[in-house]
């Protein structure tokens, strides 16, 4: 009872809501729309099971929430059937065959400021709509068409902008101007109001394609030749033959044991599953329940685990199709042990001192969105999709009303150079035509030691994806809170570079910063980190859902 006065005071305090915000027998969706979330629910009443609702909450969210939902992006999804079975669809984009390691360096191999970013060069070939695709055709049950539909009806007849929506809109109108395709769509005369409505025929025209002749027309169809268009008039790189062999990767999950759960998530081309892995594994003999809750130990452990981990993230971690990645070294209890050998509670070693764990022969954007879905047979879908930075890079496909993604910035654009959220990247994670870029997204899926499924969990966040989800599994296994708690609980972030604590704007005590600062550590404040939409499944069969009050996201259930 007092830890739960605490947390309500703490949420109170950053304000953050607190208590669930759904709650159901047959099934939840939890993403950043309240539309798309409705649209998820829908399918689900009418029969279709959670892969049917996480396409078309998919589909939903490039229409009501443009800076990070998207068809001109990728991503990964992480399901468990209800047999128990869990597989993982890796739908990342991939680096056009025109792209080479220095194309953003200078004669002088000196990074040219801006071009990974807001160029048609930033954007790698976008996956989001064939790993939907693919989805469907191994795992779905309602028709594509009827997938769809609600999309391009919200496309088609707009829907009325809340506060966040203008917030994010206006504060772009700059930004989005730059393309004339992009300022037609959301940039009007008057800033946008509360209210508004935001009508987008381009989009809904080309999504009408995409459900009338399937997936594969954003790839062959007129939509594939409005790309090319597009990347004609922004002298941009992705080719017809790009856009012909793109195809989505279904891979075995990174899956690891922490306190008797299992816990399944992304391989590489997503570094989350291993990074969880490597986090948890070394937090796990640490005792960590033991210490109070946001006390100087607690946070201390966190920050150094999650720092070893962000060290290893730089050196060994790539597409795996063409980089040896040592997943089975990395997530191992041997491995997790010997990397915490050097951690000492009386100092904070500096980033500078602690370099990648294994022997030498081994060589991401706020604007991410994620959504889980569980349905009432027992599938569980966690997707997590992104245009990398807010809206992208800006550009609007011609007549085809969407954004194009600036992907490529999360490639080593340069060794050693840091990308738009600081991550520091090198040799295993450089540019190579049809390559993927290296990811942060951490869908996972959480099994009880019984073999239940219990835990959806996932968050946007760039760099911050991964702490935010270990954070929470923390607090659901170690400190014993519900999942709304676990999503409203002030969270912190260290990714080894730079050497800093990130931390919630009032979210942690003033006594720890202080005890941490005066044994080395730097601190920096953050308005937010992340947004993670999770669901949680207790034994007795209803089923929570949260959805994280920080980006003003929504969770159905019914």
């Amino acid at each position: 009872m007092i830890k739960k006065i605490i947390s309500i005071i703490i949420v109170l305090t950053i304000g953050f809501s607190y208590y669930p915000t759904s709650i159901g027998k047959n099934g939840v969706v939890s993403s950043s729309s309240v539309h798309a979330s409705d649209i998820g629910i829908a399918v689900l009443q009418s029969g279709g099971n959670a892969i049917d609702a996480a396409i078309a909450v998919g589909f939903a969210l490039g229409v009501t929430f443009p800076n990070a939902g998207n068809i001109g992006g990728g991503g990964f999804m992480v399901l468990r059937l209800a047999n128990g079975e869990v597989s993982t669809i890796d739908f990342r984009e991939v680096a056009p065959l025109l792209s080479d390691r220095d194309m953003f360096l200078d004669d002088s191999s000196r990074v040219i400021r801006g071009k990974s970013l807001y160029s048609a060069f930033a954007s790698g070939v976008p996956g989001t709509v064939a790993g939907f695709g693919y989805a469907h055709e191994k795992y779905g049950t309602k028709s594509w068409e009827s997938l769809i539909e609600p999309s391009i009806n919200l496309a088609y007849n707009g829907f009325k902008i809340t506060t966040r929506d203008a917030d994010y809109l206006n504060s772009a109108r700059r930004f989005l101007s730059r393309d004339k395709e992009a300022s037609e769509i959301f940039v009007p005369k008057k800033k946008h109001k509360v209210g508004d409505l935001l009508i987008q025929t381009d989009l809904a025209n080309t999504l009408k394609r995409i459900s009338m002749y399937g997936y594969r027309e954003f790839y062959q169809g007129l939509t594939s030749r409005r790309i090319i268009q597009c990347m004609n008039r922004t002298n941009g790189i992705i080719s017809k033959e790009d856009l012909l062999t793109y195809k989505p990767v279904e891979r075995k999950p990174v899956e690891f044991e922490y306190k008797g759960y299992k816990i399944y998530s992304m391989p590489p081309a997503s570094s989350g599953g291993i990074c969880l892995a490597e986090i948890l594994n070394q937090i796990e003999p640490m005792n960590i329940e033991t210490f109070d809750y946001h006390s100087p130990e607690h946070v201390q452990l966190i920050v150094e685990a999650e720092r070893r981990a962000y060290a290893d993230r730089a050196e060994y971690m790539g597409d795996m199709d063409f980089v040896e990645v040592p997943i089975e070294e990395l997530i191992s209890d041997e491995y997790a042990l010997m990397r915490f050998t050097d951690f000492d509670f009386d100092i904070a070693m500096p980033s500078a001192n602690i370099g990648p764990g294994l022997s030498s022969s081994y060589k991401e954007s706020p604007e991410t969105t994620h959504y889980s879905v569980v349905d009432k047979w027992g599938n569980a879908v966690s997707v997590t999709t992104t245009l990398n930075g807010k809206y992208g890079n800006g550009i609007v496909v011609d007549g085809a009303g969407f954004l194009l993604n600036n992907e490529m910035d999360d490639f080593s654009i340069k060794p050693g150079h840091p990308n738009k959220y600081g991550l520091i990247g090198k040799e295993a994670n450089s540019i190579q035509p049809k390559k993927r870029m290296l990811s942060s997204m951490t869908p996972t899926i959480v099994e009880n030691p019984s073999g239940e499924l219990v835990l959806v969990l996932g968050s946007p966040g760039g760099s911050t994806i991964i702490t935010t989800v270990a954070q929470i599994i923390i607090n659901i296994i170690d400190y014993n809170m519900s999942i709304s708690e676990a999503v409203s609980a002030p969270r912190f972030h260290h990714q080894w570079l730079p050497d800093v604590v990130f931390y919630e704007d009032g979210g942690l005590p003033t006594k720890t910063i202080k005890a941490l600062k005066d044994k080395g550590y730097v601190f920096h404040k953050r308005k937010s980190i992340g947004e993670a939409n999770c669901i949680q499944i207790p034994s007795n069969g209803v089923i929570f859902g949260a959805a994280d009050s920080r980006r003003q996201a929504s969770t159905k259930a019914y």
